[in-house]
């Protein structure tokens, strides 16, 4: 994946004295003549940092006012020249997941006319066939291993019989979590005025965008503003044959319609791993296929040690590192599952499983395919649409696209639910006259196996990187959840938080979280990050005692920071 390019365009500019740009890639937004940095740390998407500026022309962009409705421009609806003098909406989005809804509800709070063209259902993955169904799931088997674990019952005098589940109940209750969230979203869009236009939608030109159904004729609607929001799919490498019921991806996982003894996941990611916790509070047996030398390989490293010790180890579960599925056959005729594995650089044969499921865990391809991209002169990369900073997206021959902007998996930035709601976020503010950067940086990411696994900014591995390259030193401290009164309470005290810190600035680059509650805890530091907060004043907050925020407090506490800290030439945004 390339990493999207800033481009210098000229505008109509007022000259005024130019702030100074920070080391953090933010927008130090204000009235239309100010100079906005970009250069977000792309270490995080594994490409090299690069640093530009960019000269943004608020003035051009109209600010509109609430209630403003379907207003009269000239302005060109497609690349061919045509015009439309008068627009059916201010804004279009394409897909409404989890990015779409949260653009359309921001557009609305903004007096934007808008609509939201979905084929498939409200909700997209994550509603209906991703973290929302699979926290469901994830729900019930942290419930079954408190009730399997006799010691740790025991140990806190709690005695029960033999813990039990019935499967269909447990599916209902990820469906009906599904159904009922997926009400919800589509009851807000509607009673806020969100006009749901049902078929499937391509886009002509840069205004101007058809929907429809197969056997229906199609309809073509045209607005000043259209945001892709057409999120993501599984992705099955080749030679992986797709039966639905012996192997499936997350998608068909989540719908649990049996668990099988011995499943074999291929791939030990975070939708690898929440589903080896799932099956194995279950019953089944689990053997990881890792195509890299380690587990879980996207983690910190230290936290991916600690994690394979509690979440792996002690569990019914193998694996094998280094190696690719080569093929896997569906179970027919009486016989199993057949995974033939190679080595994952030599391409030698390596083994052959036999298991009675296979669970594809591969990651996520963008779902780009038919939107007419080719129709604005843009060329994909891998499938993403490219963007650049605000998010706005970029033709093949390197200029901005007019008036349409990718936001969420599409785009392949950063691939979570709530970063496409904050892209969607970004793109509104920025549409409705207000300069905004988002700093993915300041993203907070989480797996919910049991402990939970959180994480926000870089790695270890990635912040030692940047400081060589730039000339800073890294600093780690850590605090351990063993030392925390609360989670020794709930005698869970298995876990640890990592700080990664610059020691002469106190600018926190990253923050690691394994143990209870993890993905809760993360938001303190995520959000210090976004606002630009250093350690020496965050270390003055206070925490309620006794909590698990105190294990994030402790942490903080234990930083050592320069003692005469340069202060920062610009103050930081919050972040969206």
């Amino acid at each position: 994946m390339q990493a999207a390019q800033c481009v210098v365009t000229s505008y109509s500019f007022t000259p005024s004295k130019f702030p100074r740009a920070g080391n953090r890639g933010v927008c130090n937004g204000g009235g239309p003549s100010q100079l906005s940095f970009c250069g977000l740390r792309k270490e995080i998407f594994g490409v090299p940092a690069e640093r530009c500026f960019r000269r943004v022309a608020l003035a051009a962009r109209p600010t509109r006012r609430a209630g403003m409705q379907g207003y009269r421009v000239t302005a060109s609806a497609s690349d061919n020249g045509s015009h439309v003098t008068a627009f059916d909406y201010d804004l279009i989005i394409i897909g409404a997941g989890v990015g779409g809804h949260g653009a359309a509800l921001h557009a609305v709070e903004k007096g934007l006319k808008t609509a939201i063209i979905e084929g498939d259902v409200i909700g997209g993955t994550c509603v209906n066939r991703g973290c929302v169904p699979s926290k469901a799931l994830l729900a019930v088997s942290g419930r079954m291993r408190e009730l399997q674990s006799e010691h740790h019952l025991k140990s806190m005098g709690i005695q029960v019989a033999a813990a039990g589940y019935d499967r269909q109940s447990v599916s209902d209750h990820a469906n009906n979590l599904a159904s009922r969230i997926r009400g919800n979203l589509t009851n807000s869009l509607k009673s806020l005025g969100v006009d749901i236009l049902t078929g499937v939608g391509t886009i002509l030109g840069s205004q101007q965008v058809k929907y429809g159904k197969i056997g229906f004729p199609d309809k073509i609607v045209t607005a000043k503003d259209v945001i892709i929001a057409t999120g993501s799919v599984p992705f099955v490498p080749p030679g992986i044959e797709i039966d639905g019921k012996t192997v499936f991806t997350s998608d068909h996982a989540l719908k649990l319609e049996w668990v099988p003894d011995w499943i074999a996941i291929i791939g030990s990611g975070y939708i690898g791993l929440e589903f080896s916790d799932v099956y194995t509070a279950l019953g089944s047996e689990v053997t990881f296929v890792e195509a890299l030398d380690q587990l879980m390989p996207g983690f910190d490293p230290e936290i991916g040690k600690l994690a394979q010790r509690v979440l792996i180890n002690p569990r019914k579960i193998d694996y094998h590192t280094g190696v690719l599925a080569k093929k896997i056959t569906p179970a027919k005729d009486g016989r199993p599952v057949t995974i033939e594995l190679v080595d994952a650089k030599t391409k030698e044969p390596r083994d052959t499983l036999e298991v009675d499921a296979a669970l594809i865990a591969t990651g996520r391809a963008p779902f780009t395919k038919g939107l007419g991209l080719e129709n604005i002169n843009v060329v994909t990369q891998r499938g993403y649409v490219p963007v650049d900073e605000h998010m706005q997206v970029i033709g093949a021959d390197g200029s901005m696209v007019p008036h349409v902007y990718c936001i969420g998996d599409a785009n392949g930035k950063l691939m979570l639910a709530h970063t496409a709601s904050a892209q969607g976020i970004s793109v509104i503010e920025q549409i409705s006259g207000r300069d905004n950067v988002l700093n993915h940086l300041s993203i907070p990411a989480a797996c919910f196996t049991h402990p939970e696994i959180s994480m926000v900014g870089l790695t270890e591995p990635q912040a030692r990187k940047q400081g060589e390259e730039e000339g800073f030193e890294v600093s780690v401290t850590k605090t351990s959840f063993k030392a925390n009164t609360k989670a020794l309470a709930e005698n869970e005290g298995e876990g640890i938080a990592k700080l990664i810190y610059r020691p002469d600035t106190g600018e926190i680059l990253g923050v690691h979280i394994l143990g209870l509650h993890a993905a809760d805890l993360i938001h303190e530091a995520s959000n210090a990050i976004a606002m630009g907060t250093r350690i020496q004043d965050i270390k003055f907050a206070v925490h309620a005692h006794p909590t698990l925020s105190e294990v994030l407090d402790e942490l903080f506490k234990h930083a050592k920071v320069a003692e005469h800290v340069p202060q920062p030439s610009h103050t930081q945004p919050i972040a969206v």
